[in-house]
């Protein structure tokens, strides 16, 4: 079970963007990185495609980049604070829980 989940809402930890919170738009597991909404924004020059039916646009265009998992914490909705994330047995199912306040997130 992961500790962060698309949907999550997180707070980064380290980086240009300390400080700021955003939701998890995608976790890549593999690379062990998130996309935050919001966060570590960068900008990629494109150049016009005219081949086929669809004619895409060039320009200048931002998008969320990946950022390593270990730079953002979850935000705990109950307490709304950044919190460590734990687990525990609930019912013979594996819970996340709230290390600050004690609840379960899931």
């Amino acid at each position: 079970m992961n500790r962060i989940k698309k949907g999550d809402m997180v707070e980064v930890i380290a980086g240009d963007d300390l400080g700021t919170r955003g939701t998890v738009l995608r976790v890549l597991l593999k690379e062990n990185r998130v996309v935050v909404s919001k966060v570590n924004m960068v900008t990629k020059h494109q150049n016009a495609q005219r081949a086929g039916r669809s004619q895409m646009q060039g320009g200048r265009i931002q998008f969320e980049a990946p950022i390593n998992i270990s730079n953002v914490m979850l935000v705990c909705p109950r307490c709304d604070e950044r919190t460590r994330v734990g687990f525990e047995l609930d019912d013979d199912r594996k819970v996340r829980v709230c290390r600050k306040c004690g609840e379960a997130i899931d």
